[in-house]
């Protein structure tokens, strides 16, 4: 019998995880039907709330579910990569806690990856978000279209089931990275299932605006050379600039005689020079940090307890 592994990052969901155990249940008697075993994996990235308390209710009701604890919260991109570390099913998946990936999609996209497709993703066509951070998602990727991967989903996907081919290669991948389009980008063809993202029905998103942001700066800075390549542009086309106006200001000096410069002129571009050097430093420091965050030997989560079988 095959075995696919689910692994579930958890983070503040103590009000979703009775009914995500519910739907889990039902997706495994109907994935026994097509003789498919399941492997539960649970991650709790550092909760404050009585999320671990409900997963030792799923442990007791279901020994053969996997738990796992962090020190502390560590992000849930760490938190789905140390749930892989325990997979040892045929072929596996990260599944968000909150209910808003249906479940059920994995049902369909095992049966594609039984009629032999390694790669299946579920590529948001509508979502039922708040008006702001669809525009947001909206934009994201679009830039990771221009910037990053010409091909990607226009809607973006969390949900994909992965055979264990590819299991080696997650695993080994950067601490700062976006493990979808990590997976994306490996190569294997992808089949598509569209699916419409589903309300938060439990509890508060702790997906703030400063974390999609630092998302957004991984995901495009962890696959991208385009912002060197743009500020080397920028300031060759600025030193052109320069030169040719230095040029002017000696011809108009040589034919006019000498002026005294504009104060405000000469303030404006000093500052806009500034701010221009300033903000490639630290484009250039991003890319030094993540060299440094990849060398330095620190571990991308700390384990804190561990429940297995």
């Amino acid at each position: 019998m095959k075995t696919i592994s689910i692994v579930v990052p958890v983070y503040y969901n103590e009000g979703s995880l009775s009914h995500l155990y519910a739907a889990l249940q039902k997706l495994e008697e109907n994935l026994l039907q097509k003789q498919v075993a399941l492997e539960l994996i649970f991650v709790d990235d550092g909760s404050g709330d009585d999320s671990f308390f409900e997963l030792m209710k799923i442990k007791r009701a279901r020994p053969a579910t996997k738990v796992i604890k962090l020190t502390r919260n560590f992000g849930n991109i760490r938190a789905e990569k140390t749930g892989y570390r325990y997979v040892t099913g045929d072929c596996y998946c990260a599944l968000s806690a909150d209910l808003q990936d249906p479940p059920e999609l994995i049902e369909e996209m095992v049966d594609y990856w039984l009629a032999g497709q390694k790669f299946v993703i579920c590529v948001r066509e509508q979502r039922e978000d708040p008006p702001l951070t669809t525009f947001f998602a909206n934009l994201f990727y679009k830039l990771v279209r221009h910037l990053v991967i010409r091909n990607y989903p226009r809607g973006g996907f969390d949900l994909a089931l992965m055979d264990k081919a590819m299991l080696p290669y997650m695993l080994n991948s950067g601490k700062n990275i976006n493990t979808a389009m990590f997976a994306y980008s490996l190569g294997f063809e992808p089949t598509k299932i569209s699916y419409k993202r589903q309300k938060r029905q439990f509890g508060k998103s702790r997906w703030t605006f400063a974390k999609k942001f630092n998302y957004f700066i991984d995901s495009i800075l962890g696959f991208s050379v385009i912002p060197l390549h743009l500020i080397s542009w920028i300031g060759i086309t600025l030193a052109i600039v320069s030169f040719l106006y230095g040029a002017y200001v000696i011809l108009d000096v040589l034919i006019k005689g000498i002026e005294v410069p504009g104060f405000a002129s000469l303030f404006t571009l000093t500052a806009f020079l500034f701010g221009l050097t300033l903000t490639m430093l630290g484009i250039i420091g991003q890319y030094i940090w993540r060299i440094f965050d990849e060398v330095n030997g620190a571990p991308e989560s700390v384990i804190e307890v561990e429940l297995l079988d």
